[in-house]
């Protein structure tokens, strides 16, 4: 199927929430777990935090993307608006191009999103892949290197670390026990970190040089 067959197809269909096209197949999710809904209320509340903090960036989930010839719909999506220097902007109702960051609760290691979804991000330049896999218990944060993605490795403290995003910083365990007080400090200190307040300046420059350019 086309993408625009499956737009036209989406919009004939008020009341489908969750319908995603990867590279002509559509996939339609099963029932969403408690485990995953909970989940995905922890991840969408550290990304809120970070962007808060962090001008010229933006969160949100369950968005349909207009990526390549695809459409998928991430669970989170974390993205640098394009006046502050980001790849990607919006076409109407959607957003276009990839996001910086894109994270999927998967229920286990079989799910698409560890493979055709995971194929689309890469090809299509989304430079980090996080992914929650709820059984087995395992948090991947994947970047983009020479067009393939490499996990990340946690430093000597256990913490994973952004480069795309300087100063995002993840417990990956207290992600996949859901300890909100240990990723929130954690959190907080990337915000705090030298690594955050250069990068937030960084953004502001850009910024600065986009309105002096006239671009839009």
């Amino acid at each position: 199927m086309t993408r625009e067959e499956f737009l036209r197809r989406w919009d004939a269909l008020p009341e489908l929430k969750n319908a995603e096209l990867i590279d002509g197949i559509v996939y339609m999710p099963s029932p969403v777990s408690i485990l995953h809904c909970e989940h995905d209320s922890v991840l969408i509340w550290w990304l809120t935090q970070f962007a808060i903090a962090t001008p010229g960036c933006k969160c949100g989930n369950n968005g349909t993307w207009l990526m390549l010839e695809s459409a998928p719909q991430p669970d989170s999506a974390l993205r640098i608006l394009p006046e502050y220097g980001g790849q990607s902007s919006v076409e109407g109702s959607y957003g276009l191009g990839a996001p910086e960051l894109a994270v999927e609760i998967c229920a286990s290691r079989a799910t698409y999103d560890v493979g055709p979804k995971l194929a689309l991000y890469q090809r299509a330049g989304v430079r980090e892949y996080l992914t929650v896999t709820l059984d087995p218990g395992e948090v991947v944060w994947r970047e983009l290197v020479a067009g393939s993605y490499a996990p990340m490795t946690a430093g000597r403290d256990g913490i994973l670390r952004s480069r795309v995003f300087p100063g995002f910083w993840l417990d990956g365990d207290a992600a996949m026990t859901e300890d909100g007080p240990r990723l929130q400090a954690v959190l907080n200190q990337g915000l705090a970190s030298g690594e955050h307040v250069a990068f937030v300046r960084t953004l502001e420059a850009r910024r600065r040089e986009t309105a002096a350019s006239g671009r839009p």
